[in-house]
């Protein structure tokens, strides 16, 4: 069984603030051992759960060298192999093999969510809203897509409360997830210790592997239409002159396509 670990920072236990996700912030290496040991958890269950091969990819941005690049590869579970990539969404390479489940550790609430702990949509600072087909969606969609662009379903999400909540609602009920924390507010939360965090993540990530059939692999709908809402004029320059996108208004693009992938590559690389 091969199975795909996709990873952000927010989600994890014990990280609620900037500071601790941000590359070269002093707090930003407790996050990362923080984070580090949530990936092994995961790691550990799936193979617990009959994985034979377990590749993480990193998606957290955390700016400069550090983006995509967060994990600490010497703290690494050695059952899986890694994945450093220069942008996000960039490596399909082990999805294209053909990939029996995703499992997603860490991630965080979409822009806007309520109690969502650390609630953004890829840049805080440009976004605000994202659609697929009309559907609202957060990083949870994106990666979700990403995967079910080749027949991956995605069994496990861990994360607050909030995202969990998120992902149930956009992947049905069959989906396992794990809540570590519990949002009071954007930047603070009543949380599961993480040794106990490390432990839920490990036994979810095994149930989840029970059954392949749990979830079916996420498909926006065909044909995909990509809707964005960014946070200022100036945000939408760059696309101008993107074959296949269109400036809606001021403030919003739309990028259409025969699929959710193509879709996304004319606008997003």
């Amino acid at each position: 069984m091969k199975v795909i670990v996709i990873s952000d920072m927010e989600g994890v236990s014990g990280i609620v603030k900037w500071e601790q996700t941000t590359g070269g912030d002093p707090m930003y290496e407790e996050g990362r051992r923080l984070y580090t040991e949530e990936i092994n958890a995961a790691v550990r269950g799936a193979r617990a759960g009959g994985a034979t091969e377990v590749v993480v990819m990193d998606c957290h941005g955390a700016g400069g060298a550090w983006s995509f690049n967060s994990l600490i590869p010497e703290l690494l579970d050695p059952g899986c192999e890694f994945v450093v990539q220069e942008h996000w969404t960039e490596y399909t390479g082990f999805l294209e093999q053909g990939c029996d489940a995703a499992l997603f550790v860490g991630m965080h609430a979409m822009a806007g969510a309520e109690k969502g702990v650390m609630n953004h949509t890829v840049s805080g600072q440009r976004w605000l809203n994202l659609w697929f087909n009309g559907t609202l969606v957060g990083e949870t969609g994106i990666n979700a897509a990403l995967c079910g662009t080749w027949g991956c379903p995605v069994l496990l999400v861990t994360g607050d409360e909030a995202t969990c909540d998120e992902g149930r609602a956009l992947l049905g009920p069959g989906l396992t997830t794990v809540a570590v924390k519990r949002g009071l507010g954007r930047f603070s939360a009543r949380q599961v210790a993480p040794q106990r965090a490390r432990e839920l993540i490990e036994d979810g990530a095994r149930r989840a592997l029970a059954d392949l059939t749990a979830v079916a692999p996420y498909d926006p709908g065909r044909p995909c239409e990509i809707r964005v809402e960014l946070t200022a004029t100036s945000a939408t320059d760059e696309y101008r002159r993107k074959p296949g996108v269109e400036i809606v208004d001021p403030r919003q693009i739309v990028s259409r396509a025969d699929d959710w992938w193509s879709a996304w590559q004319q606008f997003f690389f």
